[in-house]
């Protein structure tokens, strides 16, 4: 793969204008654009299959609801044709089972490649002191083991992690389980709310498929400037 196509620029704007501007700036500097729910939830499908264009598109929404629910949402998201669409692993099986099965049925049905799915296990905003908070049982590392292997074994594609789970998760899972990591920072970026961070070269060279930025790119100066940085960065891993 090439090093560029493994980067994921993460357009978390409500802005269309903004939005439209960043992705051009970065056009066939990167591998995809990752839209959520800030632009999603302001702008609607249709304005996020406008803005990605030809481009490969990862709709971050992260459906978690009862299974029918999050069937007949994955059903209505392939119409924006995404590359890699997400769920969230604490869904649990029968929710993750019938995402995978939705997708297959519905990507024959349209005729369009199916996406990856795949499952969200720890934000990458949380760590140890968050999931006692909530009730969860800890470690993070431990959890993310636990929800990735579920995943695996609902047949998704793989999973969002922190880049300290890229390497247990690789040999856990194996070489085909895709790993799309966020929380990737650069030396010269700053970490802000992410807690469990790794500069992108560390993380591919560990074994991450896809790594997702947001704020080193599209808050620099010269957003195309910081994707060609990131990806000579990568190129010479």
């Amino acid at each position: 793969m090439d090093p560029k196509e493994r980067i994921l620029v993460g357009i978390d704007t409500p802005d269309l204008t903004r939005a439209e501007s960043l992705v051009r700036s970065v056009a066939g500097r990167v591998g995809g654009i990752k839209i959520g729910k800030e632009f999603f939830t302001a702008q609607g499908p249709e304005a996020v299959r406008k803005l990605v264009g030809d481009d490969s598109l990862f709709l971050d929404l992260k459906f978690h609801d009862i299974p029918n629910t999050v069937a007949g949402a994955v059903r209505s998201s392939l119409r924006m044709k995404p590359q890699i669409l997400n769920v969230h692993a604490s869904g649990g099986r029968a929710m993750m089972t019938a995402a995978a099965q939705a997708a297959q049925e519905e990507a024959a049905a349209l005729a369009v490649p199916k996406p990856l799915v795949i499952a969200v296990t720890v934000l990458t905003s949380l760590d140890d002191e968050d999931l006692v908070a909530v009730g969860q049982q800890g470690p993070a590392s431990a959890q993310v083991e636990r929800l990735a292997a579920l995943t695996q074994d609902c047949g998704l594609d793989g999973v969002v992690c922190s880049p300290r789970e890229i390497a247990v998760l690789r040999a856990a899972c194996g070489p085909d389980f895709k790993l799309i990591v966020p929380g990737i920072r650069p030396t010269w970026s700053v970490a802000g709310d992410q807690k469990r961070i790794m500069t992108p070269s560390e993380a591919v060279s560990i074994g991450a498929d896809y790594i997702v930025i947001g704020r080193p790119i599209t808050s620099a100066e010269d957003p195309a400037e910081a994707a060609d940085r990131i990806a000579m960065e990568l190129a010479g891993h």
